[in-house]
């Protein structure tokens, strides 16, 4: 039973009838041990599903963070393990819900990654800037996570 003095009310409850929003993730922080950005997009994408809205979900992997969009050979070669990426099926459960996950272009040729070094399914841009520029021009909020 939840004791009174701890139970949660919501002031400001929030519902909205479109979603476009842009993730911009440079590097990773935690929230125990997941990284805060992808426990944002979670909670995003949950309550679109609640509200049963229209709504486009974009994220942009880069500097630091690129390698989470690696496939696990590329993941282990990148990072000296052998483990593969602990991060490919957070990746693969938000873009079955809806999410575009996309690497930045810039990154992926610093570290020497192609296409083929991605989890199915991640996009490669021309570079994270130009990308979070070009979707906050057509009216995303972009969300710096990092």
């Amino acid at each position: 039973m939840l004791i009174q003095e701890h139970a949660l009310h919501i002031d400001i409850p929030v519902k909205m009838n479109e979603v476009n929003i842009v993730f911009s993730v440079a590097s990773l922080s935690f929230e125990g041990d997941l990284p805060a950005a992808i426990f944002h997009m979670g909670l995003i994408v949950d309550d679109i599903a609640d509200w049963k809205t229209k709504s486009q979900v974009v994220t942009v992997f880069h500097t630091n963070a690129g390698h989470v969009t690696l496939h696990d050979e590329a993941y282990n070669k990148d990072r000296h393990i052998s483990t593969g990426n602990p991060y490919r099926k957070l990746m693969t459960d938000l873009m079955e819900r809806g999410v575009q996950v996309e690497l930045c272009g810039a990154t992926a040729k610093s570290h020497g990654w192609g296409n083929a070094d991605t989890i199915p399914g991640i996009k490669i841009n021309t570079d994270a800037m130009a990308r979070t520029t070009q979707l906050v021009q057509e009216g995303f909020v972009k969300i710096s996570e990092g």
